[in-house]
């Protein structure tokens, strides 16, 4: 077996993605239920873990294109750390140490993941792992750690728990069944409009991307022409959204928050009441809760647009724990201008109704495609130029709604942050598990020092609704309007419980 395979055109774009202030690397947290089994834990981590290929391999970039590269010198130890949280050791002390992982780079000269055990003075246990997007996207990853945990205590080590998709609900998800010929035929006439929509000089660059094209596909190609060069024209023409202070040259530092999880049952059945799905009310209740933060700070809160980067899977059912990147991003404006919470999750449902069939997210890979085969100061002006229009990458994953052991230890929460890039300083996570919903945040510490004071408020933001629900008759939920007055009572209760 060769000691090295190519790096996809998309893969090798999130690999020269890093800057200083905004690493690509994805961090997720596991909170367990007491003391964690290290030498267990080590032990199931090299069964299962390592069995992917990927977490042996360094990535190298070479004149002619980027390589994963076996590590001969491959140490275990160097990649699985065990530490002690400074007293008093509890969830803000973990918050904050999340961070500094946040903000420090993965080894370069190492496979691109690590993972620190850490011992809160509670008697939890917790492990922060921090994995390159190289690597694999999200859902890619939630299988992963997913594979590494059992449903129930004393599971053998070396046995690996069903994948993702036969642990978590279906319901509300759109699984694409596309073919690989699909992605070979629409690839690159996506690539070639962007390349026009965006105006690059360089005929080299040009006639490299002239030269990838199949003139044999030419009626291919032609059946989604029109569709492409409108959502190119889309993202070229985008306006930027609301200018506030979430948004803004980024610093190295960041900060970190989840909160409290939240019941997902709840949150379906009020959903099902309004007519929503649960993604609309969580986007809503995140929407409102940067509302009120804005508000706290004085800013202006009126007409405000905040555009946030939504990942869009594009695997396939079942492909969940194949590992590299393969999804898009369409571009979402959250109504945080509008004040009425359940107006507010009416336009927040049309708007995602408006989405749903768009090409956004297919053109959005086909650009992390082309970039990665573009030399690095183009991928550097492409990326900003999409970065540059959002104020927050938002991601929302549903994870296995039983409970979970991980080495003879029950999982108890769990959250990640997927990185940002360009002036986009804000990363937004909604993940649920176990029948519970939980908000997660990182910030740039410089512009948003206290994310804390946003994830406080998205419990909050849906019990509005949750109270909406309990205290009016279902016919008058349709109009916004005609609720005003049991609004403002449930307003004034929620935000003497937020001070409290």
């Amino acid at each position: 077996m060769t000691n090295r395979e190519r790096i996809s055109h998309v893969d090798t774009a999130w690999l020269r993605m890093d800057r200083p202030t905004n690493l690509m690397q994805i961090v997720g947290v596991m909170i367990f239920d007491g003391r964690i089994d290290f030498p267990r834990l080590k032990r199931t981590v090299e069964a299962r873990l390592l069995r992917y290929r990927r977490f042996r391999q360094c990535a190298t970039i070479e004149g002619n294109g980027a390589w994963w590269v076996d590590d001969r010198n491959f140490d275990l130890d160097a990649h699985l750390k065990h530490t002690l949280l400074p007293f008093p050791g509890g969830t803000r002390e973990l918050q904050h140490y999340v961070a500094e992982l946040a903000s420090t780079p993965l080894n370069p000269h190492r496979p691109l993941w690590e993972f620190q055990v850490v011992e809160m003075e509670t008697g939890d246990s917790a492990l922060v792992a921090r994995i390159h997007h190289a690597i694999a996207d999200g859902i890619a990853l939630i299988g992963v750690m997913m594979s590494l945990t059992d449903l129930n205590a004393d599971a053998a080590e070396d046995t690996p728990s069903p994948p993702l998709h036969q642990m978590t609900s279906d319901e509300g998800e759109d699984h694409d069944g596309l073919g690989d010929l699909f992605w070979r035929w629409i690839f690159q006439p996506l690539s070639d409009a962007t390349i026009t929509a965006i105006r690059l000089s360089g005929n080299i660059w040009v006639k490299y991307v002239g030269l990838m094209l199949d003139p044999g596909k030419a009626l291919e190609y032609a059946r989604l022409g029109t569709g492409i060069a409108t959502e190119v024209g889309r993202l070229a023409m985008m306006p930027d959204d609301s200018a506030t202070r979430f948004k803004g040259d980024p610093g190295i530092t960041k900060a970190v928050a989840w909160s409290e999880p939240i019941s997902l049952p709840e949150v379906k059945a009020v959903g099902k009441i309004l007519g929503c799905s649960v993604n609309d009310m969580l986007l809503a209740s995140a929407a409102g809760a940067l509302r009120a933060y804005l508000a706290e700070k004085g800013d202006p809160v009126s007409d405000v647009e905040i555009r946030a980067l939504v990942p869009v899977n594009l695997r396939r059912a079942g492909d969940e724990e194949q590992l590299g990147n393969r999804f898009g991003l369409v571009a979402l404006e959250l109504p945080v201008g509008v004040e009425n919470p359940l107006a507010r999750l009416y336009a927040t449902r049309q708007r995602m109704e408006s989405l749903k069939g768009s090409l956004q997210a297919m053109l959005t890979l086909s650009i992390l495609g082309a970039v990665g085969m573009a030399p690095k100061f183009v991928q550097q002006q492409i990326l900003d130029l999409l970065a540059n229009k959002a104020s927050a990458v938002m991601t929302n994953v549903p994870g296995p709604q039983q409970p979970l052991w991980f080495a003879g230890s029950q999982l108890k929460q769990q959250m990640f942050w997927v990185p940002q890039s360009g002036k986009i300083g804000m990363g937004v996570s909604i993940l649920s598990y176990d029948n519970k919903v939980q908000f997660g945040l990182i910030t740039d510490h410089a512009r948003i020092p206290d994310p804390e004071r946003i994830v406080a408020r998205f419990a909050s933001e849906f019990e509005k609704l949750l109270w909406l629900v309990l205290m009016e008759p279902w016919d008058r939920l349709a109009d916004p309007q005609a609720v005003e007055s049991a609004l403002s009572e449930i307003s004034k209760a929620t935000r003497r419980n937020t001070r409290h």
